[in-house]
């Protein structure tokens, strides 16, 4: 009996603190941006499709761990741009992304599913993605992979990876539904360890160089740069002249809405006699 009184004193402890623990699974929708050299005013008119996978493991209730596979698409144009240097420029790209995760996510309140008073808490994440990408232009009434032209001059096989790496960081507020299920909604952002998400970043290329490597594709797409008032008339693909910045590395933020469903429970600690 006095064992049986001691344990139920664990449990009742547990249900007190909250000591929970256990894995959610679930799926997210939302919008895809990004930023960059073919971006540098953060325009967000133009949100791209974006879904993905969820699945998180609560070690408590403030720490859990996030693994994710996440979906994007993004554009960019330089004829949108304000900068009239840009528009003259006239550079654009179009990608898809797809991208796992695993982020240590923080509960700014004690978050516990199924209770009345901790069903919702903000929180914050930081961690590591790896993800692919492929720019791409439209050229002729088709699109053409950018990467596979080195527009900026690099020789066959020194191409930059398509397959790079990334900080991930950012927040999102979560709340209950049920014991069981919960909606998320979450900005998370990506500071890539590429400048080439855009296949923009150096300077321009020796057009004689990019035609004998690379076809009349590469010098078209190299240099797209346009006439406009107001711009010095030296044409703007000169070779070593500023194509984009190097100094600054390209980034994307995901936005989404996400149901999740939690198959864990409330534990005690182990009793030992």
């Amino acid at each position: 009996m006095k064992r049986l009184l001691i344990v139920a004193l664990i449990c009742s402890y547990c249900l007190v603190s909250n000591a929970q623990r256990g894995w959610e699974v679930g799926g997210w929708g939302g919008v895809s941006y990004y930023f960059g050299d073919l971006n540098t005013s953060l325009d967000l008119s133009k949100p791209g499709l974006a879904l993905g996978l969820i699945g998180r493991y609560n070690f408590n209730n403030r720490i859990c761990l996030k693994f994710s596979a996440n979906y994007g698409s993004i554009s960019a144009n330089d004829a949108d741009s304000d900068n009239i240097y840009e528009r003259a420029r006239n550079l654009s790209f179009q990608s898809i992304i797809v991208d796992g995760t695993a982020q240590l996510e923080f509960n700014f309140l004690p978050y516990t599913h199924g209770s009345r008073d901790e069903f919702y808490t903000p929180y914050l994440f930081a961690g590591l993605s790896a993800f692919y990408f492929n720019p791409q232009a439209e050229y002729e009434g088709a699109l053409v992979n950018l990467r596979d032209l080195g527009t900026e001059g690099q020789f066959r096989g020194e191409e930059y990876y398509s397959i790079q790496g990334a900080l991930a960081y950012g927040g999102g507020f979560k709340v209950d539904l049920s014991y069981e299920w919960s909606i998320n909604v979450e900005i998370s952002g990506r500071r890539l360890f590429s400048d080439y998400l855009d296949d923009v970043s150096g300077t321009y290329a020796d057009k004689d160089d990019l035609d004998a490597f690379r076809g009349a594709d590469a010098v078209a797409l190299s240099d797209r740069s346009i006439t406009i008032d107001g711009v010095n008339d030296t044409q703007i693909g000169e070779v070593g002249r500023q194509r984009g910045n190097s100094k600054t590395n390209d980034s994307y933020v995901m936005i989404g809405v996400g149901l999740v469903y939690y198959f864990g429970d409330i534990r005690c600690p182990p009793y030992s006699r």
